[in-house]
């Protein structure tokens, strides 16, 4: 199987902020570092003055069956998020050696080898990869109109996260909100290529007040493999 998340694991925010692990049961080590378990948190020392991601709380796929005490080990491959709703990205130096196999195995018969969707190690393609879209509360009368173009062999959701650096909040966007439609909605994704089309009006870009905000488009494959693009929001008065 792939990499299990341990706490020498670099783990890094879109931000370029570094988490650290702490972990519930510190029980199993490879090269010194503890393994990760579901349910685990972590900090983040995120350099983004506006509004940072501050920690984060470790989620299994369920691709694996390997537990402690109960509770599924993460994989480097397991899709995980900031607590302000951003992907992770998970990087484990320990050395493995990849022999699993689908269970159960038939007695007396040979293991089947892993299917296409676990096998693909690519992460998806997210374009473009930023947008910036100038506007002024009191000028502009035309929506905000942002395109993102998904592709993915083995694609499994999308989700589209505001980050408004002004009322320090975020906002899960990927079923739409008053003011803003999402075409198409609820973050599905079942097809090789996908177009999401995000319109915001005026009157809900006013509401986020003047400043830089942040629209992040971020797909995820059947393997855990993530990628995002950015859409920034530059609300003047």
């Amino acid at each position: 199987m792939p990499q299990v998340v341990t706490t020498n694991a670099t783990i890094m925010c879109p931000h370029g902020g570094f988490g650290s692990t702490v972990p519930a049961i510190p029980k199993w080590q490879i090269n010194g570092g503890y393994v990760a378990v579901e349910g685990d948190s972590g900090t983040l020392s995120c350099p983004f003055g506006l509004f940072p991601c501050t920690g984060y709380q470790l989620r299994s796929m369920g691709l694996n069956a390997s537990e402690i005490d109960g509770r599924k080990v993460i994989l480097v491959t397991d899709f995980n998020q900031s607590l302000t709703g951003l992907p992770l990205v998970m990087t484990e130096f320990h050395q493995t050696f990849d022999d699993s196999t689908p269970a159960p195995i038939p007695a007396g018969q040979p293991a089947p080898p892993p299917n296409d969707e676990m096998a693909d190690l690519s992460k998806p393609v997210v374009t473009p990869p930023l947008q910036t879209f100038p506007f002024s509360i009191t000028t502009t009368p035309a929506p905000v109109i942002a395109i993102f173009n998904l592709v993915a062999a083995h694609p499994l959701e999308w989700m589209l996260t505001l980050i408004n650096t002004s009322l320090k909040y975020n906002q899960d966007l990927s079923r739409g909100a008053p003011g803003a439609t999402v075409v198409p909605a609820n973050g599905q994704w079942s097809t090789p290529s996908l177009t999401v089309t995000v319109t915001l009006t005026p009157a809900f870009m006013a509401a986020l007040t003047p400043g830089t905000h942040h629209l992040f488009l971020t797909a995820i494959s059947r393997r855990g493999l993530s990628e995002y693009a950015e859409a920034i929001l530059a609300v003047s008065p």
